[in-house]
């Protein structure tokens, strides 16, 4: 009797491993095959955002490239995928107007799923990106140009020349001009209050934006932060109106524009870069506060700044990846 009560255990044992053996396989097929297809999908985004930038880049630039751009979508998204047992789609380009998708599939095959019955699944990822001029950001020099100071080194179509310019600081340039709002705007550059600890400064079109007062340079920036930023380019708020004194004393932004920084002058010997930093406006070294350099047409594709569809066009461009 002992026996046979065994071997009726084992049966029933039996039974149970075969009922718990389906769901089992499907444990292990969300476990593995789940796995291959997020790190599938992964391959894919990268891929999808890696052109959509380049694209959108090329685009913004006005380059030839922009016109080839599912040439770009391919050797990008095929450069950025390498699944093991997995198969690449087309990736398929929608160019619109300043915006670019791209869709980037493929199939992904599974270990344990084709048990239960499912092969294989498709994946998809999407990049949409974005261009044109830049509505919003983190300025990594506290400095605004004036109106005046971009307009005469800019071509009839508001273009900027790329020609080498010094600009004096507000409080010695003696040029006025009239701006974009039909308002006398003075000429030259002032600082901008800093974003707490850090050498930058944020803000937006439109905004309203308080100097740091006096000629000096402000506080949280240093000797060796300006010479890091020697033969580099940035984007800068360029001011249309101006207004108060001393401590409320304010900028209203009307756009930005890129600015390639070659020498300086900023009043002290810490804060001089080239010998003939001012030397341009016929004034001896430390008399004027001025920055050499030249307005150029650009494409910043950091994450600093934030395209806006409605702020005015100087050269500058970002590129920005929305989803």
């Amino acid at each position: 009797m002992q026996r046979l009560n065994f071997r009726d255990e084992r049966g029933a044992s039996a039974v149970l491993v075969v009922l718990l053996l389906v769901p089992l396989i499907g444990f292990g097929a969300l476990a593995v095959d789940l796995g291959a297809v997020y790190s599938e999908r992964r391959q894919l985004q990268n891929g999808a955002d890696a052109a959509a930038l380049a694209i959108g880049h090329d685009c913004a630039s006005g380059l030839p490239e922009c016109g080839t751009a599912q040439a770009t979508a391919d050797e990008l998204t095929e450069a950025n995928y390498d699944e093991a047992g997995s198969t690449h789609g087309v990736p398929v380009v929608t160019l619109g107007d300043s915006e670019v998708t791209v869709d980037n599939p493929g199939v992904q095959s599974h270990w344990l799923a084709p048990l239960i019955g499912h092969d294989e699944s498709d994946v998809t990822a999407s990049a949409t990106v974005r261009w044109g001029a830049p509505g919003s950001g983190t300025a990594v020099l506290p400095l605004a140009f004036s109106w005046c100071a971009f307009e005469a080194q800019a071509d009839t179509d508001g273009t900027p020349l790329g020609t080498p310019v010094v600009v004096e600081g507000t409080k010695t340039d003696d040029t006025t001009c009239t701006g974009p709002s039909n308002l006398e705007v003075p000429g030259g550059f002032g600082w901008l209050d800093t974003d707490g600890g850090v050498c930058e400064s944020t803000s937006s079109v439109d905004d309203v934006v308080y100097s740091d007062p006096g000629a000096s340079v402000p506080a949280d920036c240093s000797p060796e932060y300006f010479v890091g930023l020697i033969g580099h380019t940035v984007l800068l708020p360029i001011f249309e109106e101006s207004g108060g004194t001393g401590a409320g004393s304010w900028y209203r932004i009307y756009a930005y524009a890129a600015f390639t920084i070659t020498g300086y002058d900023f009043g002290s010997p810490a804060y001089q870069y080239g010998p003939k930093a001012c030397g341009l406006t016929g004034k001896g070294l430390g008399e004027v506060r001025c920055i050499s350099g030249s307005f150029i047409e650009y494409v910043d594709s950091s994450d600093e700044w934030a395209y806006d569809p409605d702020a005015p066009d100087l050269g500058a461009r970002v590129v920005e990846l929305v989803s």
